[in-house]
């Protein structure tokens, strides 16, 4: 016989699962809808919406003040309190968003270049939504203006389930949604906002096959680890940032000192920075002290292998850990290595598969750095810090993938089509 209190968890469990089913099938019905959607409802929703953050910019962060309020008492690290605020900065550079995504090329209903068979038919491919996006992610509410507009402009309808610490912003951030949606003639369920901070929805959302095409998860290895372990749907999955510069034997040494430090203060809570240097050894006693100087000036603690730490003084050991760890912290590792061969090694052995850069005036070196390292994204002479979608020409993004399937690198709005074979005829029949 159940006891009271498993007749009450079955009980939560069944509401949950009901919820994540209810929103599944609203949101595959507004996916269909949406198929059909001109890019100028489109356009003029996300221009709605951009309009209405800044009618109702004091609403919004009356919403947030229950959250930085609650932050705060519960003594949220700093970083995650300023990740939370709704600025009036913020607020502009979300409204400036949503006017780029609404300006910018549907990518639905694009046709390849059709080949024509020998029988006379046409063959070629037409982009077309990805269908019903399941988004999961923590802490940021911009999030959920950037992962509507994108997924909206794309032609997609999406599930968006924020983390706790934001409920009352996203929640006023998707009533936001919603009216720019009606302003524009489509349907409201083509973007919700789940209302609960159930960390059970979660787990029914990611089972959804029938109504859900793809889930992206946004945030920590934490939730990335659990969502791979429980999920059916498939994932676009970000794993951690963990990239590399390596300074080749052959870099203009002012030039790579420029990069090194661009690469890991530009911003230190980003994918894109840099936690690992590496330095051939025939330029790493010319390079490395005046690269520890800067990078110390700017208040970044050095952790080193032996070479390093007898060319630079006061540079503490480094360890495995150290070079399996994505910081997003002022700590930088540090190695020397023999040759091209042994940083390519090591990037193999302990990258993320995320972003890496060779500096280099080496052609053949560039070239093979870039043909040989297996990341979502490998640069030349640049810091690794220009991962993101909007410096690539994007216009935005909705995370970086390293995946392999079915996008990689920064995933904008052609990364939420899928595409479906369009032939034409003039009535051949197969003999």
């Amino acid at each position: 016989m159940n006891s009271p209190g498993s007749n009450d968890t079955h009980a939560v469990e069944q509401s949950t699962r009901a919820a994540a089913l209810e929103l599944g099938q609203r949101a595959r019905a507004a996916a269909r809808l949406m198929l059909s959607a001109p890019d100028s409802a489109k356009s003029a929703a996300l221009r709605a919406m951009a309009e209405r953050l800044q009618q109702g910019k004091q609403a919004l962060q009356e919403a947030n003040a229950k959250d930085l309020e609650a932050a705060r008492r519960n003594n949220l690290p700093a970083a995650l309190v300023d990740r939370l605020t709704l600025s009036d900065k913020a607020l502009a550079t979300m409204t400036a968003g949503l006017q780029q995504i609404a300006a910018m090329p549907d990518p639905v209903g694009i046709q390849s270049t059709s080949v024509v068979r020998p029988n006379g038919m046409r063959v070629g491919q037409m982009r077309v939504p990805l269908g019903v996006i399941g988004i999961i992610y923590e802490s940021r509410p911009n999030v959920t203006i950037d992962a509507a507009a994108l997924c909206l402009k794309s032609g997609n309808a999406t599930i968006l389930r924020g983390g706790s610490e934001a409920f009352h912003s996203n929640q006023a951030l998707g009533e936001v949604i919603r009216a720019g949606l009606k302003d524009a003639g489509l349907p409201q369920d083509a973007v919700q906002v789940a209302g609960t901070t159930d960390r059970g929805l979660v787990g029914e959302l990611v089972t959804l096959t029938e109504h859900i095409d793809v889930i992206i998860p946004r945030g920590g290895k934490g939730l990335i680890a659990r969502l791979a372990a429980e999920a059916k749907v498939p994932l676009l999955k970000h794993l951690d940032g963990n990239c590399h510069v390596y300074i080749d034997a052959a870099a203009d040494l002012d030039k790579a000192h420029d990069i090194a430090v661009n690469a890991k203060t530009y911003r230190y809570g980003i994918c894109g920075t840099m936690e690992t240097l590496l330095v051939h050894r025939d330029v790493a006693g010319a390079i490395l002290p005046r690269l520890a100087a800067t990078l110390r000036d700017k208040g970044v603690e050095l952790r080193g292998c032996e070479q390093t730490q007898a060319l630079v003084s006061g540079v503490g050991p480094a360890t495995d850990e150290d070079w399996a760890t994505e910081y997003l912290e002022p700590i930088l590792a540090i190695r020397v290595v023999d040759d091209l061969q042994q940083a390519i090694e090591h990037i193999a052995r302990w990258s993320s598969g995320h972003t890496e850069s060779i500096v280099t005036e080496n052609l053949p070196a560039a070239t093979r750095f870039q043909r040989e390292v297996d990341s979502s994204s490998v640069y030349i002479n640049l810091p690794t810090c220009f991962a993101d979608g909007f410096e690539y020409g994007l216009g935005a993004e909705i995370g970086i993938s390293t995946n392999r399937l079915h996008a990689r690198g920064p995933v904008g709005l052609e990364g939420l089509t899928t595409y479906k074979w369009v032939l034409t005829g003039d009535g051949q029949l197969r003999g």
